[in-house]
């Protein structure tokens, strides 16, 4: 192929690309094609930030209180990745989900571009659920509730003796956080008839030698507690006698009323979950249950375990309730384990969804939230533009009037830069590096223009100065792409490098701001070095050589010309 022919065919591909560029970029260009075309011109959008389009900053505190110092910050990473999956499964465009610090605090912002409705994004990220593995606490526990309910006996004690003294019923009750309460809590302060409260109870407000206005002069004691009772007063007889009283209740603990006591950590938690999926008991029409898989350290704890635990229980717990609690029959080294509990079959899927979205391995707790408005974020977009095209539009007017004809190309360059880069933030959503734009995004952009028109001024500067040594124009432009590429390649590499250590280093607007103009930095060199190149050989041939003064000033020429 001759190089006229390369020539023709490298500067049609350049325009193809301005072309295809162009109505990507303002796709109401295209409003008199066909109507499936303008469809596939409008599908593409660029994602806004929420301080452009409005949108949901939520805030919450991570609980690492129950983490060893060692873990804390696997489990925040773990957390934050968990929130990442758990709002990318609802469809929000381009969230910004980062770890902060606040005080003696460890938070997780969240912020959710778009979104209008708060209650249902608090939701969707309440609904991700704590999964943990617990044994049993064993004598541990027995001693902790044995101690605790010596110290309540003696206070209940110490409760009777004030209240036979004559001490204010209500006032003490009060003190004390009296709990009244129903059948199943040991009392009541209304009317009631015999066998509506428990035994112990009854035996003392129905016996009659307790007359009203009188305090039963013993403790009495239920499977809740210990109970200080007084009858208030009366009324109707035999089958029909109702008794008011006020009592209270001084509660035991133990393992029936208090099950989560019963249970310790083992580490194993959500965070080492790989995988669920719906399984059944057996075949036919057996109950679902939840199968599950660990990541390899969680394979190694579960075998831990469930050798140290052969013959006992293990419980399950999802957001910090019992699920399932079976005895281990065997140690199980394959990192597999099964959820049961009476599941229908959408119960089932829907924890499976939510597992595999991600199980929190620590609780979070909302502390603040912000709904940044549409018409806010939309008046912050229209000045952002306006201020763009005020650049783009003072930067051509310069370099037209200073470079002449090498201006107009590296305008025209300019306009096919600025319509590839809005190009490829469209396009950027069908990727999964998808480019989120805001208004730290859009001042990166801007700057990125400065960048761009920098490096055709030392290639226009450099070609002057081949002219002014007496070249022909088509070898002093070569000239100065060739004498320019140094500067032009160390200049934009050290702006790489220090966006990509923002990037690093940064977060939120910052980030956005460094990858917008580290990108638009790597265009600006592929517009300057490329297409400018290839225009321009297109474009100056034999005529220009007797029109020098149309691409450089007289100071700049030989002399003669």
């Amino acid at each position: 192929m001759k190089i006229h022919q390369k020539m023709r065919l490298r500067f049609g591909l350049v325009v193809a690309l301005a072309v295809v560029a162009g109505f990507f970029a303002y796709p109401q260009a295209g409003m008199f094609m066909p109507q499936k075309v303008q469809d596939v011109l409008n599908k593409p959008q660029i994602n806004l930030g929420l301080d452009l389009q409005g949108g949901i900053h939520l805030e919450y505190v991570v609980d690492v209180s129950n983490i060893d110092s060692e873990k804390k910050n696997d489990a925040l990473e773990s957390s934050l990745a968990v929130i990442e999956r758990r709002v990318n499964a609802f469809g929000v465009g381009e969230p910004l989900v980062q770890l902060a610090k606040s005080g003696t605090e460890d938070r997780i912002i969240v912020e959710l571009p778009g979104v209008k409705d708060v209650e249902q994004a608090k939701r969707m990220l309440k609904e991700t659920p704590t999964l943990e593995f617990k044994e049993e606490a064993g004598d541990e526990t027995n001693s902790m509730f044995d101690a605790s309910n010596a110290t309540a006996k003696v206070n209940a004690g110490a409760a009777l003796d004030r209240a036979k003294k004559g001490e204010d019923f209500e006032a003490l009750a009060k003190e004390l956080s009296q709990d009244p309460g129903s059948k199943d809590k040991g009392g009541d302060l209304d009317f009631a008839k015999k066998g509506q409260f428990v035994q112990e109870f009854d035996d003392v407000i129905f016996n009659d030698t307790l007359k009203s206005g009188e305090v039963w002069p013993e403790l009495v004691e239920s499977q809740f507690g210990w109970h200080i009772i007084k009858k208030v007063e009366e009324r109707g007889e035999g089958d029909a006698k109702e008794v008011r009283a006020q009592h209270i209740l001084f509660r035991k603990q133990s393992v029936d009323m208090y099950p989560e006591l019963a249970w310790k950590a083992t580490g194993l938690t959500g965070k080492n979950l790989t995988d669920a999926q719906v399984d059944r008991q057996s075949q036919g029409l057996s109950k679902p249950q939840v199968a599950i898989q660990f990541d390899d350290e969680g394979t190694g704890l579960f075998a831990d375990l469930t050798k140290k635990n052969l013959g006992k229980r293990m419980a399950i717990f999802i957001d910090g309730q019992i699920v399932s609690a079976p005895t281990v029959q065997s140690e199980i080294t394959n990192g597999k384990a099964v959820i049961t509990g009476n599941f229908t079959e959408k119960e089932a899927k829907d924890l499976v969804s939510r597992l595999n979205e991600g199980a929190l391995p620590v609780p979070i707790t909302l502390v603040g939230q912000q709904s940044v408005s549409a018409s806010l974020g939309e008046e912050s977009l229209h000045q952002s533009l306006f201020a763009g095209m005020v650049g783009v539009a003072t930067v051509i007017v310069f370099m037209i009037i200073y470079y002449r004809f090498l201006g107009l190309i590296a305008a025209l360059a300019l306009v096919l830069y600025t319509a590839l880069l809005v190009t490829v933030f469209k396009f950027s959503s069908y990727t999964p590096f998808s480019i989120t734009l805001t208004l730290a995004g859009i001042a990166g952009f801007i700057l990125s223009i400065g960048m761009a028109v920098d490096a055709n001024i030392l290639i226009f500067e450099r070609t002057w100065e081949e002219l002014r040594n007496g070249k022909s124009v088509s070898k002093a432009i070569e000239e100065g792409f060739r004498r320019a590429w140094p500067s032009i390649r160390d200049g934009n590499s050290s702006s790489i490098l220090t966006c990509l250590i923002l990037i690093w280093l940064g977060t939120g607007f910052v980030k956005g701001f460094a990858i917008i103009l580290m990108i638009g930095v790597l265009f600006s060199m592929f517009t300057a070095i490329v297409l400018v190149k290839t225009i321009l050989r297109f474009a100056l041939g034999e005529w220009v050589q007797k029109r020098v003064w149309l691409i450089a000033p007289k100071r700049k020429l030989p002399k003669g010309e």
